[in-house]
């Protein structure tokens, strides 16, 4: 195996189903790989497989005309009613489901298997499949665009199959071998049912070497090079000549395909590395034992898991960031029955997923989040003008990548109310300028847009500006029955984005038209628990067991809530994080709290939250996580959403203010952390913690001058621009 220990996987057995297949990816096309020595299936995915369901062309309600009389309704304490008018009469319309595309099968006569092992190794994105008779490796090259995997098992038959779990009978599938120009080809193409929507897509793989057509399979005698790729058509004219040009003019070598690969993919990933000075054995183990170690471990966090994990939510988050940003399950697939429809949750999901971008110097992550909103951003303006007669940005709860209008509507998940999504959306762009220090450009352009929404939706009420409907994802004020009514007035987390749109608006404009607009918003509410209320609006009862913490947005990711700059609200907010319960005890629920625990300072909250992911048996073989406990569905949040919480409870940063350990987990009694990039243009080149000492070595981009704060000093320390600078503090 190749890489260091704490940057690979390896197990000693093949998946036993998909969602243990190991997984590489460049950000276009993913690939699983279940490991079988003699009957081996490569599903091969791509980012924007989706099947068409009827709702591609679909548009958000036309509300505007309704707006007087669900405010009245609203306020008069009829929000249900309410409720029903903000559908427009519409029934729940899902997204366009994420699909896999085909298997690769690699057929063989079967043989005892000795010294089986499989392997994923996070630097090169290479899995490897090794047993006594052969040897299979694959990558997804981000350099030639291609899915490549070299066979040495001997005599085998190659073949391409669309019978995958949960398959609809109303997709066909064909599959067909050929030789053209002396080359030998595989070709799988699947139709769509005629729904509206793209008409089917198509898979060919190149077979070099010794192999000849069989029927709908290719035989192999010896050692093969197969690569494959993977497209989308709108129509009936199939992209069979392309694909085959592309694939003639690619590589036939499979280490110089790997090299080119390579040079794109290691320098990302290898930007930032965590070292919990895990024991050299524990590092080496498979990946079942490092699982099973955690589960035996009890309430302890065990460093060898944790470690690992880091690694592999980066790997994945990268391979998974390209064309678009990861959806609900990265850019893997191995069924048709994605939860959720395999979209994009924007309500919260996505923006989890990409919390350890930015901070985590993978900026390449970001601007795949920036090809989605900029070629969507048109649909926003489109959904504010139809549901609100407004200027400005209103963004959907979910998109399958193809469209950004507001249509997934219901009187249980009125997402015509949640008037924050664009700035939540937008935030992760914001927040790549206060990193890089690149200029704002179009997302200035943007959260201006927001600030013109937020501007056209207040409404007076008694002589306060008002938000009115609004809804605080995925909840509301229970009745009295005790069960939530969604819609109501001031959901914190749409004052919060409101805030915050206002506040970029008037920095990159120099209006204070913004700075006025920004005073008559409504003051955060703190109820009679102390806890900050998620409406800012008196007499609702919140729903405290509910896994969303929507109303802490002005913690995490804002900032605007700080313990330092104001400890008040930030006491409340903690009071608000304490009394949430775990609900079903989800992903995503989970590491959002702990995001906001880590911005609060609270580290043994931090390593409370990362004990229920960790111990809650959520992560498969590939170290992809589960939405729930007991590997219940299959979802990119915690792997992709965890080395985030690390970081932040590592380091944090505030203009002028360098936090240093501000949230460790007490499981974490020494380390190093290498490579995060803050805001601020300032990188934590190294962090090293152990004994009651806590070592940086800081370079800033440009002058600086910074306050760095840890639990053993405070110190005022220059960086002058391009210099690295040591810090000690403690013993």
């Amino acid at each position: 195996m190749t890489g260091a220990p704490a940057h690979r996987i390896w197990d000693d057995a093949p998946a036993a189903d998909w969602p243990d297949a190991f997984l590489t990816g460049n950000g276009e096309y993913g690939l699983m790989v279940a490991g079988h020595p003699h009957a081996e299936r490569l599903v091969c995915n791509h980012h924007r497989f989706v099947l068409p369901n009827g709702t591609r062309d679909a548009r958000a309600p036309e509300l505007a005309a309704l707006l007087p009389r669900i405010r009245e309704l609203v306020l008069a304490g009829r929000r249900a009613e309410a409720g029903d008018l903000l559908t427009g009469g519409r029934d729940l319309a899902w997204t366009q489901s994420y699909h896999p595309g085909f298997a690769v099968t690699v057929d063989a006569a079967p043989a005892p298997v000795r010294d089986y092992r499989r392997h994923t190794d996070f630097t090169t994105g290479e899995v490897v499949v090794r047993w006594s008779g052969g040897r299979r490796r694959s990558f997804v090259s981000r350099a030639d665009r291609l899915v490549v995997t070299h066979l040495d098992q001997g005599r085998c038959v190659v073949g391409g199959t669309g019978d995958l779990p949960g398959r609809p009978d109303t997709v066909r599938y064909a599959t067909t071998a050929y030789r053209r120009g002396g080359l030998v080809f595989l070709r799988v193409r699947g139709r769509y049912p005629d729904l509206g929507g793209a008409y089917g897509f198509q898979g060919l793989t190149l077979v070099r070497g010794d192999a000849e057509p069989a029927g709908d399979r290719v035989l192999v005698h010896g050692p093969a090079l197969l690569t494959t790729v993977l497209d989308r058509t709108g129509s009936r004219r199939w992209p069979t000549a392309a694909q085959e040009r592309r694939l003639a003019a690619a590589g036939d070598d499979y280490p110089t395909l790997l090299a080119r690969h390579v040079a794109r993919h290691t320098g990302p990933y290898q930007r930032v590395e965590l070292d919990l000075a895990v024991p050299a054995a524990d590092r080496d183990l498979p990946v079942g034992a490092l699982t099973a170690r955690q589960a035996a471990a009890g309430d302890r966090l065990d460093p060898a898991l944790l470690e690992r994990l880091f690694h592999a939510g980066r790997y994945l988050l990268f391979s998974a960031s390209g064309v678009l940003p990861p959806r609900l399950t990265g850019i893997w697939a191995g069924s048709w029955d994605a939860a959720w429809a395999g979209d994009f949750t924007t309500d919260a999901n996505l923006n989890l997923q990409l919390a350890g971008a930015n901070l985590g110097a993978l900026p390449e992550v970001t601007a795949a989040h920036a090809r989605l909103v900029r070629a969507q951003v048109d649909h926003w303006r489109d959904n504010a003008r139809a549901v609100y007669g407004a200027r400005g940005l209103l963004a959907p709860s979910r998109t399958d990548g193809e469209h950004g209008h507001l249509f997934h509507v219901h009187p249980h998940w009125p997402f015509a109310a949640w008037l924050a999504g664009a700035d939540w959306l937008l935030h992760p762009l914001h927040e790549h300028h206060q990193v890089t220090g690149e200029p704002l450009g179009e997302v200035a352009g943007w959260l201006t847009e927001v600030a013109e929404f937020f501007a056209d939706v207040l409404t007076d009420v008694d002589g306060q500006a008002t938000l009115v409907p609004s809804y605080s994802p995925e909840t509301g004020p229970l009745d009295d029955a005790g069960q939530p009514v969604p819609v109501a007035v001031n959901a914190t987390m749409d004052v919060a984005a409101a805030r915050h749109a206002t506040a970029v608006a008037a920095e990159v404009t120099g209006s204070p038209r913004w700075t006025a607009l920004r005073s008559r918003l409504p003051d955060y509410r703190v109820d009679e628990r102390g806890a900050l209320a998620e409406w800012a609006w008196p007499g609702y009862r919140p729903d405290d067991d509910h896994r969303h913490v929507s109303h802490l947005y002005p913690v995490w990711p804002t900032g605007e809530i700080d313990p330092d700059d104001t400890p008040e609200l930030a006491a409340a907010a903690h009071r608000a994080l304490l009394l949430r319960g775990d609900e079903d005890g989800s992903a995503h629920g989970t590491l959002h709290r702990a995001l906001v625990a880590a911005r609060l300072g609270d580290g043994p909250l931090v390593g409370a939250y990362l004990r229920r992911i960790v111990t809650a048996d959520m992560f498969f073989r590939s170290l992809m996580s589960a939405h729930n406990p007991g590997r219940v569905t299959y979802n990119a949040d915690a792997a992709h959403a965890l080395p985030a919480v690390l970081i932040e409870s590592l380091v944090q940063s505030r203009p002028g203010l360098l936090r240093l350990l501000p949230a460790l987990p007490p499981d974490l009694a020494r380390g190093t952390l290498r490579g995060v990039t803050c805001p601020g243009r300032i990188t934590v080149e190294e962090l090293t913690w152990h004994a009651g000492r806590v070592t940086a070595r800081l370079v800033a981009a440009v002058d600086r001058r910074v306050r760095v704060r840890s639990p053993y000093g405070d110190t005022v320390v220059d960086l002058p621009a391009g210099t690295a600078v040591r810090v000690d503090h403690g013993g």
